[in-house]
């Protein structure tokens, strides 16, 4: 405690403050567990990734992949027939609706062609899967059909990495149900 001297000569003590448990609590504890809670979102979010020189080194490994990818405007086309696909949708009721696809793929060079033959039977097992979960109303309108092309474009890269695909482009749609 601190001592202060009088007029009369003696020394008279000042009460000394004490922080009670809720003040440490409010002032000490909580801006901690703020701020371990923020870097802790900041860190799984991956925003901390640039600072850290983790995405630095992610875009290199990416650069040369996507360096002999590069689509030339001017190089023809390369296309490779998948196939008609025939499959039974979802429905909730007891009566069947059915979809034809017809698809062509767009492929980036033509040395990759036989690539894509070998993993030809992966990709039409990975699009039956996923196409036979969707239903009547996934495929209505020009949106349902965008959405198609961007599942089945990202399903076929998954199925035939290492060979990347341009496009998924559909020669044929037909939805029946009866």
């Amino acid at each position: 405690m601190t001592a202060i001297e009088t007029d009369g000569g003696g020394e008279q003590e000042l009460p000394r403050k004490k922080f009670s448990g809720k003040k440490i609590v409010m002032f000490v504890v909580v801006p901690l567990l703020l701020i371990a809670l923020i870097a802790g979102g900041l860190i799984f979010s991956g925003l901390l990734d640039g600072l850290l020189g983790k995405k630095k080194a992610e875009e290199a490994e990416e650069k040369p992949a996507a360096a002999e990818e590069a689509f030339d405007p001017k190089a023809p086309p390369v296309f490779f027939p998948l196939g008609e696909l025939l499959i039974n949708l979802q429905t909730n009721e007891r009566r069947p609706a059915f979809l034809k696809l017809k698809i062509q793929l767009e492929i980036y060079k033509e040395e990759d062609r036989p690539k894509l033959t070998l993993a030809t039977p992966r990709i039409v097992d990975t699009f039956q899967t996923y196409l036979r979960e969707l239903r009547l109303d996934d495929l209505k309108g020009s949106a349902g059909i965008y959405r198609l092309r961007e599942e089945l474009l990202q399903r076929v890269n998954a199925s035939a990495a290492p060979v990347r695909v341009r496009d998924v482009l559909f020669e044929e749609i037909l939805v029946q149900s009866q």
